[in-house]
C-alpha cells in the first residue's frame, strides 16, 4: 500500500525543538497557557469543538480543534483534551499515492469517500498544554476518512498552519517534526490493526470497539535531550 520512508532528520528534529522551545519560552514570559485564545481562561466544556468550527487555514489546507473527553471515556488517561489534525479537501491530492490508496482501500473495503476532510493525528495535551502524547483514531470518531500511512505521513511533511492562534499552530507543526520516526511507527501500526481487523469481516473503519488504533506517551524535553 506504497512506501513509508521514515529517515531520521536530526537537524530538523533539532529545529523543531528549538521552535517549540521559544513557543514555551514565550507563554511562560507572558504568564499564559497555550490554550488561552480558545479558552479565554474558562475550563472546557467537555466534547465542544474549540474553536467552535475549528481552526483553519485554507491556504494550506489544513485545520484543527481542540476538545477534551470525560473522564471516563479513556481510562488511564491524564490528558486535559487533545487536538485533531486534518487536511482539507483538496490538499491531500499532492501527497497521494494514487496505487497505495486504491490497494488501502480495496483491503479494507472502503467506498469512495465524500468527506471533505482526512484525518491525520491527535496530539494530547496536559493540564499545562504540554503534548503528552501522540495517537491515532478510527473514521467513526471524527466521522471524515483516512488515507494510508504512508499518504498520511506525506500529508503530516507537509503541514503548515496560519489559523490566526499563532502559538497553537507553531506546537502543532513543531511536534510533528520533532516526533517524525514516531509518527510513522505510529501510522505503521494505525494501518496494521485496520488490515487486521479487516482480515474478519466488513465494517472495520465503523467498528466502535476500535478507537484508539495506536498511541504514544511523549516527552518533549526528553526527545530534545536525546537529540543534543
Amino acid at each position: 500500500m506504497g512506501g513509508l520512508a521514515c529517515s531520521n532528520d536530526d537537524a530538523g528534529q533539532r529545529n523543531a525543538g528549538v521552535r517549540l522551545l521559544t513557543c514555551y519560552q514565550t507563554l511562560a514570559k507572558r504568564g499564559a497557557h497555550l490554550l488561552d485564545s480558545l479558552l479565554c481562561g474558562k475550563a472546557p466544556q467537555q466534547w465542544s469543538h474549540y474553536p467552535a468550527d475549528d481552526a483553519i487555514d485554507e491556504r494550506h489546507g489544513y485545520q484543527w480543534f481542540y476538545h477534551s473527553h470525560a473522564p471516563g471515556d479513556r481510562t488511564g488517561s491524564t490528558e486535559h483534551g487533545h487536538i485533531h489534525v486534518f487536511a482539507r479537501s483538496p490538499a491531500w491530492t499532492p501527497w497521494a499515492d494514487v496505487t497505495g490508496e486504491q490497494e488501502f482501500a480495496r483491503v479494507l473495503d472502503i467506498a469512495s469517500p465524500a468527506a471533505s476532510t482526512r484525518h491525520l493525528l491527535c496530539i494530547g495535551l496536559d493540564a499545562k498544554g504540554v503534548p503528552q502524547s501522540l495517537f491515532t483514531v478510527n473514521s467513526w470518531v471524527t466521522g471524515d476518512a483516512m488515507m494510508s500511512a504512508a499518504s498520511t505521513v506525506q500529508m503530516i511533511d507537509g503541514l503548515r498552519l496560519s489559523t490566526g492562534h499563532a502559538l497553537i499552530d507553531e506546537v502543532i507543526v513543531a511536534i510533528t517534526s520533532l516526533y517524525r520516526p514516531q509518527i510513522c511507527d505510529l501510522m505503521r501500526q494505525r494501518d496494521a490493526a485496520l488490515i487486521d481487523r479487516a482480515q474478519h469481516g466488513q465494517g472495520t473503519l465503523d467498528d466502535e470497539s476500535m478507537e484508539v488504533l495506536s498511541e504514544l506517551r511523549i516527552s518533549p524535553d526528553q526527545q530534545l535531550a536525546s537529540l543534543r
